[in-house]
């Protein structure tokens, strides 16, 4: 771990990558602040922007935005009782009654203030962890590596929120888009239609931008109430809100804790983290603070300590295994692909001092966001002024912009046009769209190592089977599969029979 860190000292100390984070923490506030956008977008938005900086620098901006737009959220739910992001959800519980007591002031600082040392928290433990997780998959064959993706590809397609069937089967949509293009081993062409345009795939970039992006300018569209402007009044914080929060250290470090432990488990997001901790922290609450619903201190720290670590956590499986946990996180693993980093045991091992320099980047965030946060609290709570018939045509012009500086390429335009009416239709029928971009990036590195492992086993595919490591991996694969396809009723009975017995 240390010897990462030192290798990543250099890469980490230029301007670029401070630079880059610093602007990364500033329009993930603004994204986070803004209702209907969020990280997710911001990181999309800015993803064409990293093919022109290093790596390190790249990635530093990406992940800035993840830290900062999924704590921006809580600016609005307090001040608006909207949440910018679903992860502020549960935060506005207690964050708009303080705001209501005359308190949104200090109900910002916690949000923020909590959200900084959690969020460092959790970027200690992916420090901590993703290198350990990595040495021991590092003696991974082909078997295991296929395993591991069909983990992946399962774990979020599976916990979908619409429904399962749904999220398996745009899982498998985003695998068939991954195949168009050339033939990994064979080079040879397929489902290109005789287009030279389609023989390298589709740009990656076209299809994330057009799915999120394009589809979601088209929902704010239609969803109308361009010209109506919010009545926000001025807010102003302190670092006081530093003396505040530590008031809650314990449901601070408790509620850390749990987003970690969320955040690992692919699929399991910050919105379920936080939820989890407000629900502990409500059990037991601090002398003095004042009730939980009513404007408890308590309860906005329990939310934002959880969804910002969930970050670090996240990040784990991302890093060390290529498993993302969810539609940023995949993003963010497409960034790294396009950077020329290939995630997963052999990224620490090659291109240590790349991830020592990432590792120190998102601890850099995290502080970066506090300060950023208590002074610029004005300028993002003026933000939340800005109507949508001036957000939408912005967010559209930088979507156009972005995918064509990537390759210059009018074929990416039109991709990107096509899968924002496709992500448009998915999203109305109720269909996710995370699970597209998991198959895009995952469904190659499963069939890659699927074919791999029939080139070199003569006993076909029955060969993982004699690997303990990839059969215990697809049992837990298939055991999940199960769990998943059958209906909640089922169990349901199942504890009530056990009840009954009991």
């Amino acid at each position: 771990m240390f010897d990462i860190l030192l290798a990543g000292l250099d890469s980490f100390q230029s301007w670029q990558v401070i630079g880059g984070v610093i602007f990364g923490t500033i329009i993930g506030m603004i994204v986070g602040v803004l209702p209907g956008l969020g990280p997710l977008i911001g990181i999309i938005l800015m993803l064409p922007v990293t093919f022109h900086m290093e790596p390190v620098a790249g990635m530093g901006m990406l992940m800035a935005i993840f830290v900062a737009g999924s704590c921006g959220g809580a600016i609005s739910a307090i001040v608006l009782r909207i949440p910018g992001t679903p992860l502020a959800a549960a935060t506005l519980l207690d964050g708009y009654p303080m705001a209501r007591n005359g308190r949104a002031a200090d109900a910002i600082g916690l949000a923020i203030s909590a959200s900084a040392i959690s969020g460092v928290l959790g970027g200690i433990v992916m420090i901590l962890g993703a290198p350990m997780l990595a040495s021991v998959a590092t003696n991974f064959g082909p078997p295991e590596y296929f395993a591991l993706a069909l983990t992946g590809l399962l774990s979020i397609s599976v916990v979908s929120e619409e429904s399962t069937v749904k999220g398996l089967m745009t899982g498998a949509l985003g695998i068939l888009i991954a195949m168009v293009g050339s033939d990994p081993l064979s080079n040879a062409a397929r489902f290109t239609l005789g287009s030279n345009a389609l023989s390298g795939g589709i740009n990656l970039v076209a299809i994330i931008v057009g799915l999120f992006a394009i589809s979601e300018a088209a929902f704010q569209i239609l969803e109308g109430g361009f010209r109506k402007k919010p009545d926000v009044q001025p807010v102003r914080i302190s670092f006081r809100s530093l003396k505040l929060v530590m008031r809650h250290w314990p449901n601070m470090l408790r509620s850390s804790a749990i987003g970690v432990f969320f955040g690992v488990l692919p699929g399991a997001s910050g919105i379920i983290a936080s939820f989890t901790a407000y629900a502990v922290a409500r059990s037991r609450p601090v002398e003095g603070d004042a009730p939980f619903g009513k404007g408890a201190e308590g309860g906005v720290v329990a939310t934002e300590s959880a969804n910002n670590a969930a970050c670090g956590g996240a990040m784990i499986p991302t890093l060390a295994l290529a498993i993302p946990g969810d539609a940023a996180t995949a993003v963010l693993l497409g960034a790294l692909l396009l950077l020329g980093l290939v995630p997963g045991p052999q990224m620490f091992a090659l291109s240590g001092d790349a991830v020592g320099g990432i590792f120190l980047a998102f601890l850099a965030s995290n502080v970066i966001l506090l300060f950023v946060g208590i002074l610029m609290t004005p300028l993002f709570v003026a933000v939340l002024k800005l109507r949508k018939q001036y957000l939408v045509p912005t967010v559209l012009l930088l979507s156009i912009i972005g995918v064509y500086s990537v390759q210059a390429s009018v074929d990416d335009l039109w991709a990107m046009l096509a899968f924002g009416v496709l992500g448009f239709a998915l999203r109305r029928y109720g269909y996710p769209l995370a699970p597209i971009v998991i198959g895009l990036i995952l469904g190659p590195i499963a069939e890659g190592n699927f074919r791999r492992t029939l080139l070199f086993s003569d006993d076909g595919a029955w060969f993982i089977l004699e690997r303990p490591i990839a059969t215990t991996i697809l049992a837990i694969d298939l055991l999940v599969l199960i769990m998943a396809c059958t209906p909640t009723s089922f169990w349901r009975r199942i504890a009530g029979f056990a009840q009954v017995r009991r």
